[in-house]
């Protein structure tokens, strides 16, 4: 240490240790006091993986009751006196509906807490399995299924959003995927249980298997949900903001394409497996089986690239989807052909919801709500567009007539989004709740 000398006087300097890594801010006074601010990153939310699983058990329950009309169609239509078309329109009716409620259930629940909106859409889900088990009439079960698209678009609307806040962001592809595995999972059961206990107990009781799914999912919704209040600020002009951003409109017109296509084939798939391909009850319970099955793992290959490309995913489901229709107009009669192109169908599809749903998050994190719920009012369309579309070309040229839609619809959706579908992934902004 140095010194020097004023006068007679030895003077030393003062010397003070370097402040510490973490002290950010020092305001230092004339008595030489420091006060010190010190600024740390907050720990990470934890995630809320009972509350994603109740979620996952909402999915399952909506969607079992939404695929159930395609099992029993036949069954339906017999007891109700109507034809097979005519039975199809139950699905239409549930989809418009849908298609209603997705865009307008966030609007109308203002500053509601989340939790107590999902609650209520499960109760209807509930209301809906015991309208469809003592309806007498067509007009009846249309009623119950208008119900079941009110539930069923508001909880698809809030399924993504919610996700988002009650996992942390790198865990969302993995939350959405749970998630929509309870689509899988109810294609699994809801088309060959269904298919069995129409056949052994009659058609309304797969309805009252439904109804039993909806108690427990209401019940685990009610215990491991957590406060969630309203976020953002959804309203008419931010929808209409939404559909003017391009990467908004190419998703849901991708949506319309393939999905119209898709339900135009499931729709009436059971159909083509007794009329076209002669296939006796036990075969097709098996083929529907298998079809759950495929998705199931449809739903984690769909995943696992998605969370890369959302764009390849949508693109490779919808040529296997358009190679699969072109099978079946051209060997359809055949049982094998029929049955593994069937099956094949079902991985395909699997792919598409966690494709769309993270494409749709990503064009636009900012209002994740809004955007996910015209992605629903599209998925919905869809679903309406093929049932009708599908059953105008089966009553009119034969159950052939609905992989003909499927062809189209699925080739233009492929080329689509090809051309304009998103390059790369974008982060996604999360808000979560605590």
């Amino acid at each position: 240490m140095r010194s020097f000398r004023h006068g007679n006087a030895r003077i030393l300097p003062l010397t003070c240790p370097a402040p510490p890594y973490w002290q950010l801010v020092v305001a230092q006074t004339e008595c030489s006091v420091c006060d010190v601010s010190v600024v740390s990153d907050p720990a990470p939310a934890p995630a809320h993986w009972p509350a994603v699983v109740s979620l996952t058990l909402g999915v399952f329950g909506l969607v079992t009751a939404e695929f159930l009309p395609a099992s029993l169609l036949t069954a339906m239509a017999t007891d109700l006196g109507i034809s097979a078309g005519a039975a199809g329109q139950t699905v239409t009716a549930t989809a418009l509906i849908a298609a209603v409620a997705a865009p307008s259930i966030p609007l109308l629940t203002g500053k509601l807490d989340r939790r107590r909106v999902m609650l209520a859409l499960t109760a209807l889900l509930l209301v809906s399995n015991a309208l469809s088990i003592w309806a007498d009439d067509l007009w009846t079960l249309i009623g119950a299924r208008v119900l079941l698209g009110v539930a069923l678009g508001g909880f698809w609307s809030m399924a993504a959003p919610l996700a988002l806040r009650l996992v942390p962001e790198a865990l969302f592809p993995r939350a959405m995927a749970l998630i929509l595995s309870g689509v899988s999972v109810a294609t699994v059961c809801a088309a060959p249980i269904g298919a069995w206990m129409g056949d052994v107990f009659g058609w309304r009781s797969a309805f009252v298997a439904a109804g039993a799914i909806g108690l427990v999912t209401l019940a685990t919704q009610w215990a491991t949900l957590p406060s969630l209040p309203a976020q953002g600020g959804a309203n008419l002009r931010m929808l209409v903001h939404l559909i003017g951003r391009p990467s908004v409109r190419t998703a849901l017109l991708a949506v319309l394409l393939v999905i119209s296509g898709h339900f135009a084939g499931f729709t009436y798939v059971r159909p083509l497996m007794e009329n076209v391909a002669q296939l006796p009850i036990g075969a097709v319970s098996a083929v529907l089986l298998g079809y759950g099955i495929a998705g199931f793992f449809g739903n984690l290959a769909g995943g696992y690239v998605a969370g890369r490309s959302e764009r390849l995913v949508v693109v490779l489901g919808s040529a296997m989807i358009a190679a699969l229709a072109a099978a079946l107009l051209m060997a359809g009669q055949s049982a094998v052909v029929t049955s593994v192109a069937i099956i094949l169908w079902g991985f395909a599809f699997a792919a598409f919801p966690v494709g769309f749903q993270i494409w749709i998050v990503r064009a636009a994190p900012d209002q994740a709500e809004s955007a996910s719920g015209l992605l629903v009012a599209a998925f919905q369309i869809a679903i309406a567009s093929g049932a009708v579309g599908g059953g105008v070309l089966v009553d009119s040229v034969g159950a052939l007539g609905a992989p003909m839609f499927a062809l189209v619809a699925m080739s233009l959706g492929a080329l689509l989004t090809l051309r304009f579908g998103p390059r790369g992934a974008s982060p996604v902004a999360v808000s979560q709740t605590h």
